[in-house]
């Protein structure tokens, strides 16, 4: 008894890990997930990382730099060098050929180096901070990007979802209705028009909720994807599209004033004016002489034979200190060139920075026209379906009572559906540029 239950136990945990994880999120819920998980966000977090390391990486060619070096040289074949044989008591005008040296060398050496003045290492630790508050904002637009998807997926997805609710709602009325009409043509008090409208009609909206229920598998997998998952994980989400669209009305928004600081794009290219600006301080810094130090110490050794490892090998020590002075003269004009170009690109970027802020403060304007435009059609889309179901509701007690044709019938019947999906639409509406309004100011209501 107790060996079955652990094989129950064993099989049912088994069972469990092979299981998918499911996941359920509100907006909100969905929006810090992405912000962690999603492939975009996860580089940006990386490149912002990078950028944090070449920083230091400019930093620390400006302190000091050590460096060792060790050789080992073994003359196959050593230079011979001439001397007068008079030296040596030979006949004078003739030369004695001869050896200096021993055939074998080995040297180790380190040597501290310093730079004691250079400009462009100035203008390259500038450049690096600027490169990181780049990166900053690139991160913080790749955030407000996400959030953007995550709410347009997010909507697309409880917009299927209610309408395969509705569809459905539509479909069973229209084959209730339909049953009925087949009856009494059947029975000889009715028209096989009527019939054959109908028909029609369920027809349209059969396909039609066949393929709200493909859309939703599809946009569900579209948020799976921005949210850092994979496709077919099991997802459920919180929240419905009217309570959803409703929290998203919110006319203090409206009021709220667009500060071009806080915008992430302005902040991206004033990054950009103050590298070319950086890269123009370059060119002039190379005209600047630069001053480094160094000091150096090493040991060498010589012999017939390899044995340098062993203690009977004798080493001579030696070190240098000093300093190199390098000191820019005549370049026949290519700094000066290269200046020239460098300041070219920061009035170009002048320009686009002036370009920029026009565009964004028209950016708010459009953004703020679109959200009170997305509210005022919600809620006249909201006011035309209660009217066109009232439409509906009487045409279909007029054409129970025969007072209606079956046509009339329809006209209502499309006029509703239509109306439902509009109404459906301004809500998703309401919630995407509420999101895009927040993205220009920078701001979360």
């Amino acid at each position: 008894m107790r060996n079955s239950l652990t094989i129950l136990l064993v099989l049912w945990l088994s069972w469990a890990n092979g299981q998918e994880q499911a996941y359920k999120f509100t907006l909100d819920q969905a929006v810090e997930f992405a912000l962690e998980n999603n492939y975009n966000a996860i580089n940006a977090g990386r490149d912002l990382r990078d950028a944090e390391k070449q920083k230091w990486e400019t930093i620390a060619t400006g302190l000091p730099q050590i460096s060792g070096d060790i050789s080992y040289q073994n003359q196959l074949k050593q230079q011979v060098s001439l001397i007068p044989a008079e030296f040596g008591g030979g006949e004078p005008g003739t030369f004695i050929p001869i050896v200096f040296g021993q055939p074998q060398t080995a040297r180790a050496t380190a040597t501290l180096k310093q730079q004691l003045f250079d400009g462009s290492y100035i203008v390259g630790i500038q450049a690096a901070k600027t490169f990181l508050k780049y990166s900053q904002n690139n991160k913080e637009k790749t955030d407000l990007e996400i959030r953007k998807s995550i709410v347009e997926a997010y909507g697309n997805v409880l917009l299927a979802q209610e309408s395969i609710s509705i569809l459905n709602k539509n479909k069973a009325n229209l084959e209730q209705n339909l049953m009925e009409t087949q009856k009494l043509y059947e029975n000889g008090l009715g028209e096989e028009e009527s019939v054959e409208q109908l028909q029609i009609t369920l027809s349209s909206i059969d396909n039609q909720l066949k393929n709200s229920v493909r859309l939703q598998e599809i946009t569900l997998q579209m948020l799976n994807l921005m949210l850092g998952l994979d496709i077919n994980t099991p997802t459920q989400l919180m929240e419905n599209l009217n309570d959803l669209a409703q929290q998203q009305i919110r006319p203090d928004l409206l009021e709220t004033d667009f500060v071009l600081d806080n915008n992430v794009d302005f902040k991206i290219a004033t990054n950009l004016f103050q590298q070319r600006e950086l890269e123009l301080k370059l060119q002039k810094s190379m005209a600047l002489p630069t001053l480094n130090a160094f000091i150096n110490y090493g040991s060498t050794a010589y012999s017939d034979s390899f044995n340098f490892l062993s203690k009977e090998a004798d080493w001579f020590d030696a070190s240098v200190v000093g300093v190199d002075l390098h000191i820019p003269i005549f370049s026949s004009l290519g700094r000066s060139a290269k200046t020239q170009r460098a300041k070219i690109a920061v009035d170009k970027a002048k320009t686009q920075l002036l370009e920029t802020q026009q565009n964004l403060n028209l950016q708010y304007k459009t953004a703020k026209s679109n959200y009170l435009f997305s509210i005022e059609e919600y809620t006249t889309a909201k006011e035309n379906l209660g009217l066109a179901e009232r439409i509906e509701r009487k045409n279909q007690i007029k054409y129970e009572e025969g007072l209606a044709s079956s046509f009339e019938l329809r006209q209502a019947q499309t006029q509703l559906y239509n109306a439902q999906q509009e109404y459906l639409q301004s809500m998703v509406e309401v919630i995407n540029k509420k999101t895009e309004l927040e993205a220009v100011l920078n701001v979360k209501l």
